[in-house]
């Protein structure tokens, strides 16, 4: 599905370098969103319902990265989101639903090029879904977690904690985003504020129905979401020396869970082997040689625990990027990045067979989950190539290489145990990408 999507995103590139031939104004955009939106989980409110538990609450929130362009009037754009439910107290268990989205935005702006827009757009992509009841006070030593890791219930559709490349299902969104541009002090970029309204779709029935119960409305509903990030509107720019790119990067961590593999083996479960490999996605502007943007990537591995289980270790890492191009000749460029990050720590022990619903609800203890979260700082070089796709140089196809170093800071503990070792270390990715 990933492979369809990247096809599809060249399609659309085509299509935009036709519809602008005759050019007439560009501009590119980063910005990071919240918002809410309702979801009414029936199926699932009726069988707690029977149990004499409240309903789940209808309300979600979202967060997330995106990037948008703009040539002429036709707008592209890339979003990552992840969306979160209230919890709901089920006894002595606390019951979430979790949701992640990766969309492609295809628009059309209403307004002529200036510091307010006003576009109609159509997002189309894939999902994943994690909802779980687990025990509110659940056991923080990871020894005693190994022995009797049955808590509760996790279960998933699309299972990107497992890696990336597990996104599926068909997604879709349509709505209006309104922005307003914002000067800054003796910059050429602009502050932009955005406000979007409108409403989520899961088209096809049950696609997402989990052990017998449909949580399709979880990834529906409608929306309400601002954001703000930064824009490089055409007006400010006598010589176009400034762009907002966005690529796909792959790569590879030098790292391992040594310490965590040793008290996976004596509880008598498979170890997790291999390098931890990561897919994300890089928002990377550049003005006058200074780089600045976003990275939202996954880093995984997974395996089999057991006979009858499953197991993956698995952080999630935001980083808000600074640094400077040294040395551009021709399509040539190099240049190196310090990051400030935030990133979680996830292993989830899962068994390959659970009831359906309701059983699955009185029985329960199945799965296991540990959590942790810290901050991560990176420098890193990067050598990038820009390939122009049309003879008016509306975009370059970009290629890009990196290799630096994470460091969790402070050191990171799972279950009490030390997973530096892990989360920290030498990296190298590549990108694949689009500069207007």
């Amino acid at each position: 599905m990933v492979h369809r999507l990247v096809l599809f995103v060249s399609l659309c590139l085509v299509a935009v370098s036709l519809q602008a031939q005759g050019f007439l104004a560009s501009r590119s955009s980063l910005y990071a969103f919240t918002g809410t939106s309702g979801a009414n989980l029936s199926q699932f409110n009726t069988l707690i319902a029977d149990r004499g538990q409240l309903p789940i609450p209808n309300r979600y929130n979202s967060f997330g990265l995106g990037y948008q362009a703009r040539l002429n009037d036709f707008i592209f754009g890339l979003e990552v989101s992840q969306h979160q439910s209230r919890t709901a107290d089920l006894g002595a268990h606390r019951f979430q639903y979790r949701t992640s989205r990766a969309f492609l935005n295809l628009g059309y702006s209403l307004t002529e090029e200036g510091k307010f827009q006003l576009i109609h757009y159509l997002s189309m992509g894939l999902g994943y879904m994690n909802a779980q009841l687990l025990p509110k006070d659940q056991s923080k030593d990871l020894k005693t977690f190994l022995k009797d890791p049955g808590q509760g219930f996790v279960l998933r559709e699309h299972d990107i904690q497992r890696g990336t490349s597990n996104y599926g299902n068909f997604l879709t969104e349509i709505g209006f985003q309104i922005s307003y541009d914002f000067p800054i002090p003796n910059r050429k970029e602009a502050m932009k504020v955005i406000a979007k309204a409108g409403y989520s779709f899961s088209p096809f029935e049950d696609s997402w129905k989990l052990n017998g119960i449909s949580f399709d409305n979880a990834q529906a509903g409608a929306f309400f979401r601002v954001g703000t990030g930064i824009s490089l509107p055409d007006r400010n720019f006598f010589y176009k020396d400034a762009t907002i790119g966005v690529s796909l990067i792959h790569g590879i961590h030098f790292s391992n869970p040594d310490k965590f593999n040793t008290y996976l083996k004596e509880q008598g479960y498979e170890t997790l082997e291999g390098r931890p490999s990561q897919l994300g996605l890089r928002i990377l502007g550049e003005t006058d040689g200074f780089l600045y943007g976003m990275d939202v990537f996954n880093v995984a591995l997974k395996g089999r625990a057991s006979t009858t289980q499953t197991h993956s270790l698995n952080s999630l890492r935001i980083y808000a990027n600074l640094g400077k191009k040294f040395f551009q000749y021709k399509n040539w460029g190099i240049g190196a990045i310090g990051g400030l990050g935030y990133g979680n720590l996830r292993y989830s022990l899962l068994k390959d067979q659970k009831p359906d619903f309701p059983a699955l609800l009185d029985q329960r203890n199945f799965d296991g989950y540990l959590r942790n979260s810290g901050i991560f700082l990176k420098p890193e070089v990067l050598i990038e190539y820009g390939l122009p796709m049309t003879k008016r140089k509306l975009f370059d196809l970009v290629f890009t290489t990196t290799a630096g170093y994470e460091q969790a800071f402070p050191g990171y503990k799972l279950g009490g145990v030390s997973m530096n070792s892990y989360q920290s270390g030498p990296f190298v990715t590549f990108g694949l990408g689009i500069h207007p």
